[in-house]
């Protein structure tokens, strides 16, 4: 077939294509819908800068919910990423006149026409890849968020601003732009069920014989008013930080099973007393940072609240660091468990700074700022000798159990009974540099002369000068001399929702 044949038949079917989206535009803006001609015209105007939509997140994120904080920023990324795209390339590769206005009412008019091209709408991007995102998170928000997308969406045709072409093409992108960032930081519901090894546990019918220590704070009172009226016979106490861990001591004294709803520093001191007491422990999330439970399945009171009843539990390796004070005694020397992570050199420091922007902005943006932070502060690395060589280090990060990363989002553990440390050092120089960014960024799975990780079962760090900090689970200490780290297997039994077909 020759060109000159081609050609005609393919401005044949634009001219059609054309002619089909010009008549779908006279359809929708001369018809009337009752209420709609005051409704449409506001809705679009409040979707002007993203306005609707970051009101949208603030309300999701202010219930308190861990998923809904997830979804809120997961459809804010997802809108900044289409916006991004719209702006860049989008309007500039298709230059489209806006349609002309006379079949559209004056009444339902924008007071302002945009002055931009018509291809493709932006407004339609933005809706879909904030609704698409909050539902690639949480489908309940989603089911609440859709419907207003889709009548912003439709309020651009309605007003007369775009051809439906406009809107389906947008729409388009906006999806794309909340599967891109799905791809780079993939939801819950896309990473597989943990597996970790059952454990026994007493079912509690009502939550008889659980004992619950709770710190203070809104997140933690919203959360166990959940769990007092779903186990009416748990004991729920509520104290200061300060006073947990006596508290908790005094709860293990009675309990079938020990409580805590708090961050992760809590559930450490939880997780001590109910080893010393032989207890199952059941974690309630309630703090700034959560990723014990986050990993370890319970990331809501109703999670919960069903593993106690039914008596679903599994058991967890706990992290062991010791600083003896000779090279033959642990009796005297700094100790202590960790369950998530147990960190030195840097570490404290990126720990401090990320916990105070974490619940602004995230856990891996605070990352990025807390190693921007240090990066400014560290005068010199830290000296140390392990596996025979003496070495410069920056950090070292000891996980309990594998941690995977997905894309640029955040480690999580699927096994926490591996029986193994994670760790990761970022070594070398004689300032921190772009070390520790680059740390933040990737991710152990990236080597480089600057950074690497290795999975041992335990290991011995010497040479550690008097009064060096360490951090392990968010709380810091002191150590010097030597240093242990090794591994409890499956010491802890922890309460957890099990699948149907166990």
């Amino acid at each position: 077939m020759t060109t000159d044949v081609v050609a005609p038949r393919q401005d044949s079917l634009r001219a059609r294509l054309l002619a089909l989206d010009c008549r779908a535009f006279e359809a929708v803006a001369s018809r009337h819908w009752p209420g709609a001609d005051r409704f449409l015209p506001r809705l679009s105007r409040s979707a002007n800068h993203g306005v609707l939509w970051f009101a949208a997140a603030g309300a999701i994120a202010a219930t308190g919910s861990p998923r809904a904080r997830r979804a809120a920023v997961r459809g804010v990324t997802s809108l900044a990423l289409a916006s991004v795209t719209i702006n860049t390339v989008g309007k500039r590769s298709v230059r489209r006149a806006r349609p002309l206005l006379d079949s559209v009412p004056l009444m339902r008019q924008l007071k302002r026409q945009p002055i931009t091209t018509s291809f493709p709408s932006g407004h339609s991007a933005s809706a879909a890849a904030f609704a698409t995102g909050v539902a690639l998170e949480s489908r309940g928000w989603g089911a609440g968020v859709v419907p207003v997308a889709g009548a912003v969406a439709l309020s651009r045709v309605y007003t007369g601003v775009h051809f439906p072409s406009d809107v389906l093409a947008g729409a388009a992108l906006g999806v794309g732009a909340a599967f891109a960032v799905r791809g780079l930081a993939p939801a819950d519901t896309r990473l597989p069920a943990p597996g970790r090894p059952r454990a026994d546990a007493p079912a509690l019918p009502d939550g008889e014989g659980l004992v619950l220590v709770a710190e203070a704070g809104d997140l933690a009172d919203e959360r166990t008013k959940a769990l007092r009226e779903a186990l009416p016979l748990a004991e729920v106490i509520t104290c200061e930080r300060d006073a947990m861990a006596t508290e908790l001591e005094k709860a293990a004294a009675g309990a079938r099973a020990l409580g805590v709803c708090g961050g992760d520093g809590c559930v450490n001191a939880a997780a001590g007393v109910a080893l010393r007491h032989g207890l199952p422990l059941a974690v309630l999330s309630g703090g700034d940072v959560n990723h014990f439970a986050y990993d370890i399945g319970v990331a809501e009171p109703r999670d919960l609240i069903r593993a106690v009843e039914e008596g679903g539990a599994v058991a967890v390796d706990v992290g062991r660091f010791a600083s003896p004070d000779d090279a033959g005694a642990t009796d005297g020397g700094a100790e202590g468990i960790f369950l998530n992570t147990f960190g030195i050199a840097a570490h404290p420091e990126l720990v401090r700074t990320r916990a105070r922007w974490a619940q602004r902005l995230g856990d891996r943006p605070a990352a990025v700022l807390a190693a921007l932070r240090v990066r400014r502060s560290a005068r010199e690395p830290m000296s140390a000798e392990f596996r025979g060589r003496r070495r410069p280090l920056w950090l070292l990060v000891a996980g309990n159990g594998t941690h995977r990363r997905h894309g640029l989002g955040p480690g999580r553990r699927l096994d926490l009974a591996d029986g193994l440390l994670d760790l990761r050092l970022v070594h070398g120089g004689h300032r921190p540099g772009a070390r520790l960014l680059t740390a933040a960024l990737t991710g152990p799975a990236v080597h480089s002369p600057a950074q690497a990780s290795v999975r041992l079962r335990a290991l011995r760090v010497d040479g550690i000068a008097p009064g060096t900090a360490v951090a392990y689970d968010g709380e810091v200490t002191e150590v010097g001399g030597a240093l242990v780290l090794d591994k409890l297997p499956e010491a802890l039994t922890v309460y957890r929702p099990l699948p149907a077909t166990d």
